[in-house]
C-alpha cells in the first residue's frame, strides 16, 4: 500500500484485457514436480485475469527454488517476463523501516513507548493532532489515528502532470496535519503511510543518517541483498524489468513505469523476487532482530473492515501482516503496490518456506477486479506455503 487503502485500491491497480499470452514454463531448481506445476498454474491464472506480466519465486525448507513466469514484460514488443526482473518494492519497504526501528530499540537508542514529540517536537500538531500522545509502536502498527493525505493520480492526465513531482517528508506530514485524526491514538486501525514517513524521520534523528542509508547498512549489506536498491528521485528502474501498466477505466490502459514515487525518500526501493524472499526468510529466522524484538514485531492487532476484504482473517503487527493459511497456522507478509507494480509475499513462521509474486499490471478500475487480483495472488502464496516438503 502506498497511500491510504482507498488510494492504494484506486490508484495502484490496473488491468488490460488485450493480452492472451501463454504462461511460460517454470524454471528448473524446483521443490518437486507437483509444486512446479501448481506454481505454473497459479501464475497463469493471474495472467488470465488480464495482468500482462507475472513472476513468482518459491523457496522451500531445503533452499531449492521454484520459479514461474507468465505473460509479457512489454505489451508493445511481447518481450518475455524475466524470472528475476526488478520491480518497485513499494510498501514492502515498511518492513525494512520497522526492522531498523526495532534494531535501535534493541540497542537502547529509542523505545517503542517514546512519543513522536520526543523525537520530532511540534511536527505532529494542529487540527486535533498531538504528537505527545502518539507512540512509535502506534506508528508502526497503524493505530496512531494520523490521517493519510498523500498526493496521487486517478486519471491519465493527472499521471502525466504529476509523475515527476517531488515531495519532502515535511511536506507530506504537513498534508496530513491539515486533517483531524481518524480516531484517538490507540483506539482504531487505519493504514497510514504518513506514520511511516514519521518513523523514517525518527530513524534519521536517532542514527544521524537518512533512513535508506540505515537500511542499507543494517539490513541489506549484512544479508548480501545487492539487488534491493534505493533509487531516490530516479523515475526509472534498473534492467531487466517489466513495463508497468494501469487501467484508468474501460479501454484506458497506460504505461505508468516512468514516475517518481510520491514518498520517494521512503518508497523509492526496487528489488527482485530473489531478494524479497531472502529478506523475509532472514527476518523470520531471527537473523535481523533479537528474539524479544521479533516477538514484538509479531504482536498483532485487528485490521479495519476495509482491509479485511483484502486480507480475510488478517492482523497487523509492527511492519508485518499476519494471515491464515488454508493448511493451518498463519504466515507473515507485507504486500506492496505502486504505479502498476503489485507484489504479494509470504513466509512461514519459522522462516523456512517463502514465496513472492510480482505483477507488472494491476486491475484497479472496479472493486471486483481489485479483489479478483488480490485473491488470485493470495491463493498462489497460500498454495506455495502449504505445499508438501
Amino acid at each position: 500500500m502506498t497511500s491510504t487503502l482507498r488510494k492504494h485500491l484506486a490508484m495502484a491497480l490496473a488491468v488490460t484485457t488485450l493480452l492472451a499470452a501463454e504462461a511460460a514454463g517454470a524454471v528448473a531448481q524446483s521443490a518437486g514436480p507437483s509444486a512446479v506445476e501448481r506454481l505454473r498454474r497459479d501464475t497463469a491464472a493471474i495472467q488470465a485475469l488480464g495482468v500482462s506480466g507475472v513472476q513468482a519465486r518459491v523457496i522451500g525448507p531445503d533452499g531449492r527454488q521454484s520459479v514461474a513466469t507468465s505473460g509479457t514484460a512489454d505489451l508493445a514488443t511481447g518481450r518475455p517476463v524475466s524470472s528475476d526482473g526488478y520491480f518497485r518494492m513499494a510498501s514492502t519497504s515498511k518492513t525494512l523501516v520497522a526492522t531498523v526501528v526495532l534494531q535501535l530499540e534493541a540497542e537502547g537508542r529509542l523505545s517503542l513507548d517514546d512519543t513522536v514529540d520526543h523525537w520530532l517536537p511540534g511536527v505532529v500538531r494542529g487540527n486535533g493532532n498531538d504528537g505527545g500522545r502518539i507512540t512509535l509502536r502506534q506508528l508502526l502498527q497503524h493505530t496512531s489515528g494520523i490521517h493519510d493525505d498523500l498526493p496521487g493520480y486517478t486519471t491519465p492526465e493527472e499521471y502525466q502532470q504529476q509523475r515527476h513531482d517531488v515531495y519532502g517528508s515535511e511536506q507530506l506530514v504537513a498534508r496530513a496535519m491539515a486533517h483531524a485524526p481518524d480516531f484517538p491514538p490507540g483506539e482504531g486501525w487505519e493504514y497510514s503511510n504518513t506514520g511511516y514517513v514519521l518513523l523514517a524521520m525518527i530513524v534519521q534523528k536517532a542514527t544521524g543518517q537518512p533512513a535508506h542509508r540505515a537500511i542499507e547498512d543494517r539490513v541489506l549489506r549484512p544479508l548480501g541483498l545487492d539487488r534491493t536498491r534505493w533509487v531516490g528521485t530516479s523515475p526509472t528502474l534498473p534492467r531487466p524489468h517489466a513495463e508497468a501498466y494501469q487501467l484508468f477505466g474501460p479501454g484506458s490502459v497506460v504505461d505508468v513505469t516512468d514516475q517518481i514515487p510520491v514518498d520517494h525518500e521512503n518508497l523509492s526501493w526496487v528489488t527482485t523476487t530473489r531478494d524479497e524472499n531472502g529478506l523475509l526468510r532472514a527476518l523470520l529466522a531471527g537473523r535481523l532482530l533479537p528474539a524479544r524484538q521479533l516477538a514484538e514485531m509479531k504482536r498483532t492487532v485487528p485490521v479495519s473492515a476495509e482491509v479485511q476484504q483484502l486480507w480475510p482473517g488478517g492482523r497487523y503487527g509492527l511492519g508485518l501482516a499476519e494471515r491464515p493459511l488454508s493448511c493451518g497456522g498463519t504466515y507473515w507478509s507485507h504486500e506492496g503496490g505502486d504505479g502498476g507494480y503489485i507484489t504479494l509475499n509470504g513466509v512461514t513462521d519459522d522462516g523456512r518456506r517463502s514465496a513472492v509474486v510480482s505483477m507488472s499490471e494491476a486491475r484497479g478500475d472496479t472493486l471486483e477486479h481489485i479483489l479478483g487480483q488480490e485473491n488470485a495472488a493470495s491463493a498462489l502464496i497460500d498454495h506455495a506455503l502449504c505445499a508438501s516438503p
